[in-house]
């Protein structure tokens, strides 16, 4: 088994038991059952992201990574980067400590700034090297809109192509909202022209993403995981 089982979490996080349970059910149906993978949150700080903080849609959704991270890695923790202008926080949400986290974390940042997808992207492969971890990553990139810089986020990921990184990116917000357009693009990035496989997934969770059923969360979270999995183990980036 790679993870947590399911005793530790009633013990630790009794809070998380039914989305520890979601999330199990989710990773048998993908045939990722006893896979081992670091996991990873991204979150947007910026000042658009106010109210999802504010109606505790962004601490819902690291319950949610977290009760799902249990299944991948046994560390009981997950690193998680908050971003917007620059980096505002490097920090991780545990088991132990899951609830009103998110509120602790951002009580200690400063103000809300803009947003650059390639800052945070860089803080994970950072983190993720330092790690040593020989295990693939999952990266859960949760975002409100568009990038600032939009070339050198899509310059990022290809980049990123060639490490054991999959990025899953998750939209907040209007589903008809053009706000998303870059994000599209980048889940649809050539390959092999422009990146050697393809790393990147996209999903929208709506203005009210607290709404969408964790079963459903779950499958669009590790939906394109397994493909990706194959893919890079076949070029040798995944042992």
């Amino acid at each position: 088994m790679a993870g947590i089982s399911l005793t530790k979490v009633e013990e630790t996080a009794p809070a998380l038991v039914s989305l520890y349970k979601s999330a199990g059910v989710s990773l048998t149906k993908h045939g990722l059952n006893g896979q081992r993978a670091a996991v990873y949150l991204v979150v947007d700080y910026s000042g658009s992201m106010k109210p999802y903080y504010k109606d505790g849609s962004v601490q819902a959704l690291a319950d949610r990574v977290l009760g799902m991270a249990a299944h991948f890695d046994d560390d009981g923790s997950v690193p998680v980067v908050f971003f917007s202008t620059d980096i505002d926080a490097v920090t991780d949400i545990a088991l132990d400590n899951h609830q009103g986290r998110v509120e602790r974390i951002v009580a200690g940042l400063g103000h809300m700034g803009k947003t650059s997808y390639h800052l945070a992207m860089d803080a994970v492969i950072d983190h993720y090297l330092d790690s040593g971890s020989e295990d693939p990553a999952l990266v859960v990139f949760q975002t409100d809109g568009g990038p600032i810089n939009k070339l050198a986020a899509e310059r990022y990921l290809c980049k990123a192509a060639k490490l054991p990184l999959f990025w899953q990116f998750i939209g907040f917000g209007d589903p008809d909202s053009r706000q998303f357009e870059f994000l599209r693009k980048l889940d649809e990035l050539a390959v092999p022209q422009k990146r050697v496989l393809d790393n990147a997934g996209f999903f929208h969770a709506g203005s009210d993403p607290r709404k969408v059923s964790d079963g459903e969360l779950y499958d669009r979270l590790v939906g394109e995981f397994p493909q990706w999995l194959a893919a890079a183990r076949a070029r040798g980036i995944v042992r």
